[in-house]
């Protein structure tokens, strides 16, 4: 069964800011699809499909390998 993931990405401004983080998430084990609704000067949504749950660890250590920074909350640090 799929899992759905989804948190805020700062400081991404282009297409090419969209491929880094798609790249880096999509070498996670078990995740099927990355889809990122860019918002430039803010935090762009991030979701993220998998066949089993996530770190925030794993993510996180992604999205930073990209260049950027998991909006903080709660959950996902």
């Amino acid at each position: 069964m799929s899992q759905t993931t989804t948190f805020g990405v700062d400081g991404m401004t282009c297409g090419h800011c969209v491929q880094h983080v798609t790249t880096e998430l999509e070498a996670i084990p078990g995740v099927t699809g990355v889809e990122i609704d860019l918002a430039v000067g803010g935090s762009s949504r991030v979701t993220v499909t998998s066949d089993a749950p996530l770190s925030d660890e794993a993510v996180a250590a992604a999205v930073d390998e990209a260049g950027y920074a998991v909006t903080p909350r709660r959950s996902l640090l």
